[in-house]
C-alpha cells in the first residue's frame, strides 16, 4: 500500500505520532485538546514538513463535529489514538463510562463512519482488569459488527528498549482481509538502566558525581506520571513511585531546569530535567522531538505520551498486515466473560441460577456474593434491570452508558463544566 495515512485522535504531544511516522505512516490529521501539546505537534508535524499552520493539527474536543468530521476521512489506512486514561486508571476512581473524559467507546464508533483499514487505541493497564470486562467485550462486539477482527494485548515498554516500567493496554482491529497477517511485535531486547540511559545528560555540565550516580541508578525507571491540570506542578508520581525513584538516586519531588553543576551535592539525588524524562520515555537519537511551552507543560506532555519505540513497533506490525506480508495466522481467541455473554445474548431477564450455570460451565466457581459483585461491576458501565421475585432474582442487561456520540448524553454538560481542568 502506497497510501499509508493515519488520522490520530487525542494525539497529545506526539509520542505515538513519532512512532507511527518512523514505522512508515504519514499523518493526514491529528486532533488534540490541549493547546500546549497541539503546539508541540504542530512544531514537529507541520513545521519540519514546511506546511502551513493547522494543515495537520486540529485543536479542540475531538468529539465536537465543529472541530473535524470523521466521515471526511473514510477509507484512511489507520485510525489511531491515545484516548484519555483517567476513566480506567488504577490510581483513579475507575469511573469508566461515567467519566466525562471517556472517549474509548466513542472512538470505536468512528470505525463505522471512517472504515479505516486498521484501528490502534492504547490506554492504561487498568482497562485490562476484571472491572472493565463488560466494557471490553462491548468494544469487541461492536468491532465485529463493523467487520473487523480485534484483539487486546498488554505491552511493556521495557520490552522495546524503553528504560521504564510502563505497561500499556493496546487494542488492534483490522478489516477481515488484513487481520490474519497481523502479528504482535516481538520484544526487541533488554532496556538500559536509568543510569545507562541518562549518564551523558547528568554529566553534561561537568558534575563530578555523575558516574557514581549512574552506578546506583541500576534499574529501569518506575512509570512516569505526567498528571493533569487537576493537580499541581510537575513531579514524578505518587508516594510509592517517589520511594522507587529515591532508590535510584533521583529526587522525584519536582523537575529541574538544568543538569547538576560541578560541586552540587544532594540529600537524595538530583532531579531530572525534561530532557532526561523524554529520554526515559523513549525519545533518543533518531527519535528527536522538540517540546514547546513552560517546564510543567513540557513535563506533562512527555509524561503522558505513548513511548515512540512501542508505537513504532506496533505501527510496523500493522503495516506488515496491511501489505499482507508474512504467514497468515488463525483468528485470536475471543475474550468472553460468561456473565456478560449470557446477559448480552438473552434479551430477557436472566435468573441467578442460569448465570451460575453459565459461570460453572466456563470453569468459574461463584457464590452469591461474587456473582452480585460481578453484576455491580457491569452496572458501572451498563444499565442493569433487577427483577426480584419471591424465590429468586433476575437481571437484564440494558443500555451501554458510555458516550458514543449521543447528542443528549450528559457527557457534554460535564465536559463543559470541567473543560478548564481537562487535559
Amino acid at each position: 500500500m502506497s497510501d499509508l495515512e493515519v488520522v490520530e485522535i487525542c494525539a497529545g504531544a506526539g509520542g505515538q505520532a513519532l512512532g507511527l511516522e518512523l514505522a512508515g505512516f504519514s499523518h493526514r490529521l491529528a486532533i488534540e485538546l490541549d493547546d500546549n501539546a497541539a503546539n508541540t505537534l504542530a512544531k514537529n508535524l507541520e513545521e519540519r514538513k514546511g506546511l502551513l499552520p493547522e494543515t495537520i493539527v486540529q485543536r479542540g474536543d475531538v468529539a465536537d463535529p465543529e472541530v473535524w468530521k470523521p466521515s471526511n476521512h473514510q477509507g484512511v489506512a489507520l485510525l489511531a489514538g491515545g484516548v484519555p486514561c483517567p476513566p480506567f486508571s488504577i490510581a483513579g476512581k475507575q469511573l469508566g463510562a461515567a467519566d466525562e473524559r471517556d472517549l474509548f467507546a466513542w472512538a470505536v464508533e468512528q470505525v463505522e463512519l471512517m472504515e479505516p483499514q486498521a484501528l490502534l487505541l492504547e490506554n492504561v493497564r487498568g482497562l485490562s482488569l476484571r472491572r472493565f470486562a463488560g466494557y471490553r467485550q462491548h468494544v469487541l462486539d461492536r468491532l465485529q459488527e463493523f467487520g473487523y477482527v480485534a484483539e487486546w494485548r498488554l505491552l511493556h515498554a521495557s520490552d522495546f528498549g524503553v528504560p521504564q516500567l510502563r505497561p500499556r493496554f493496546v487494542l488492534i482491529a483490522l478489516k477481515e482481509e488484513y487481520a490474519p497477517f497481523f502479528h504482535w511485535p516481538e520484544p526487541s531486547g533488554n532496556a538500559p538502566t536509568v543510569g545507562e540511559a541518562l549518564l551523558d545528560l547528568m554529566a553534561a555540565n561537568g558534575w563530578e558525581g555523575a558516574d557514581e550516580w549512574a552506578r546506583k541508578a541500576n534499574k529501569i525507571a518506575p512509570t512516569i506520571v505526567g498528571g493533569s491540570k487537576k493537580h499541581g506542578g510537575a513531579d514524578l508520581g505518587p508516594t510509592r513511585a517517589k520511594r522507587a525513584w529515591a532508590e535510584l538516586g533521583v529526587d522525584a519531588m519536582g523537575v529541574a531546569n538544568d543538569a547538576p553543576m560541578p560541586g552540587d551535592t544532594f540529600e537524595v539525588g538530583p532531579k531530572l530535567t525534561c530532557e532526561m524524562v523524554a529520554r526515559l520515555q523513549g525519545w533518543s537519537d533518531g527519535r528527536e522531538w522538540e517540546f514547546t511551552g513552560r517546564k510543567t507543560s513540557r513535563y506533562r506532555q512527555i509524561g503522558n505520551a505513548f513511548p515512540p519505540p512501542v508505537a513504532e513497533a506496533v505501527g510496523t506490525s500493522i503495516i506488515l498486515a496491511l501489505t499482507q506480508e508474512g504467514d497468515p495466522a488463525a483468528p485470536p481467541p475471543r475474550e468472553e466473560d460468561p456473565i456478560y455473554r449470557v446477559l448480552r445474548d438473552d434479551k430477557g431477564f436472566v435468573t441467578v441460577a442460569r448465570l451460575m450455570r453459565a459461570a460453572n460451565g466456563a470453569g468459574l466457581s461463584l457464590d452469591d456474593a461474587e456473582l452480585e459483585h460481578r453484576i455491580a461491576l457491569l452496572s458501572s458501565d451498563f444499565e442493569i434491570e433487577v427483577l426480584e421475585k419471591a424465590t429468586t432474582v433476575a437481571y437484564r442487561l440494558g443500555q451501554f452508558k458510555a458516550f458514543t456520540g449521543q447528542a443528549d448524553h450528559d457527557r457534554h454538560e460535564r465536559f463543559l463544566k470541567l473543560r478548564a481542568k481537562i487535559s
